[in-house]
């Protein structure tokens, strides 16, 4: 990841970061579409299913079934709005083959994502970190080989086939396994299990709006303020931030989410998020305080100096940061429980506010209050699932 922001600096540069993150959002929004927002519930059924095989092969027929109808169907719709869809998200149509190579590898692309689920499911944690290494390989491999050769189109097509090519590497770690086979995931959609996947689908897919396009709306905002070049700096800062809170954010997908998954009792479920404020939230607070105090040296050593102006924003980031752990650490609860109601209350609640806190606090304070906005947007998400995260809780279980 690291390596890949150095190479993608330099042959793309600050505003190519701009570019790059608005096709990652677009990513974002139709893979989950195409499939991916019934991967919650594959990790959470397959937990909750863990001595009963025949159910959980089950969830996996249907999840299966899903995923290769949705993705089939958003792949062709791309490739008849390609032209479109350049011209919407790149305001030029020179980057259309992009969505041609993206609509022709979509369904590798969301298959990747289920298997990765069904691994996490079944706490196959070894396999799941080979295929989440391998994953970055490839990533790297790929993107820093085609940014290089061929720069800001090169990493537009490598973000678009990159996973679809680890898929292989995870289809093989799954298939090694004695308890899978690649028939347990096609056939008859289950419509008794199908009804379970619509609450978590709902949640992934408000998700997968609000948080991809108030980042759309807030980059294109930056780019009109100040040009792409800052909304490249912001990009760059939310690339850093997913780096360095890649181990934090991996021990809540993949141990924290199943774990609460499987408990019943809220004297349990309380001690669990106990656990997560004593050691994944005091984890996060490290790492964004050395990254503060390391900030010249990171953008000098993972961008370039032209990313300089970007120091400005450390500050506000890495606390928002902090309190973004914090708030995910209760904010879980919600999707391991399928609180659908709060969970999409609050999710298109501070998607609004962050373009609202945004559009107030760059005007007060400049440039840096893009992120000043984040860090007063994630504090007000904490409070609000502290305040009614266990109540919700009590009503559900």
């Amino acid at each position: 990841m690291f390596i890949l922001n150095k190479i993608l600096a330099i042959y793309v540069g600050p505003a190519g970061y701009a570019a790059i993150g608005q096709f990652q959002n677009f990513i974002q929004m139709v893979t989950t579409f195409a499939g991916s927002a019934i991967n919650t519930a594959v990790i959470k059924y397959t937990a909750e299913y863990y001595e009963d095989e025949t159910k959980q092969r089950n969830i996996w027929k249907t999840a299966g079934s899903i995923v290769l109808l949705f993705s089939l169907i958003f792949s062709l719709i791309i490739l008849i709005f390609q032209k479109h869809l350049s011209i919407y998200i790149f305001h030029t149509d020179l980057y259309q083959t992009v969505f041609i190579w993206f609509a022709v590898f979509l369904t590798l692309f969301t298959f990747n994502a289920l298997f990765l689920a069904i691994l996490n499911g079944k706490k196959e944690v070894l396999r799941l970190v080979i295929a989440n290494i391998v994953g970055s390989i490839f990533s790297l491999a790929v993107t820093s080989l085609l940014a290089i050769k061929y720069g800001l189109y090169g990493a537009l097509v490598a973000l678009s086939i990159y996973q679809s090519l680890a898929f292989l590497i995870t289809l093989f770690l799954c298939y090694k396994a004695d308890w899978f086979k690649l028939s347990y995931l096609f056939g008859k959609i289950d419509k008794t299990i199908a009804k379970k996947f619509i609450a978590f689908a709902f949640m992934a897919l408000v998700s997968a709006i609000c948080i991809p396009l108030s980042q759309i709306v807030i980059r294109s905002y930056l780019t009109h303020e100040y040009g792409v070049t800052y909304a490249g700096y912001w990009e760059a800062m939310i690339r850093l931030s997913a780096a360095y809170l890649m181990l934090v954010t991996t021990t809540l997908s993949v141990y924290y989410l199943p774990r609460l998954s499987e408990l019943s009792e809220i004297k349990d479920i309380k001690a669990e998020v106990y656990l997560g404020y004593k050691f994944i939230f005091p984890l996060a607070a490290i790492g964004s305080l050395a990254v503060y105090f390391l900030r010249d040296w990171i953008i000098a050593i993972l961008f370039t100096k032209t990313f300089m102006p970007m120091r400005d924003l450390f500050l506000w980031q890495m606390i928002g940061d902090s309190l973004k752990i914090g708030s995910w650490i209760l904010a879980y609860l919600m999707l391991s429980k399928a609180m659908t109601r709060l969970f999409v209350t609050t999710e298109i609640l501070f998607a609004i506010t962050s373009i609202l806190l945004t559009y107030l606090c760059t005007h007060i304070f400049g440039f840096e209050g893009v992120s000043i906005a984040h860090l007063v947007n994630y504090g007000m998400y904490w409070i609000v699932m502290s305040i009614f995260i266990f109540k919700a809780l009590k009503e559900k279980v």
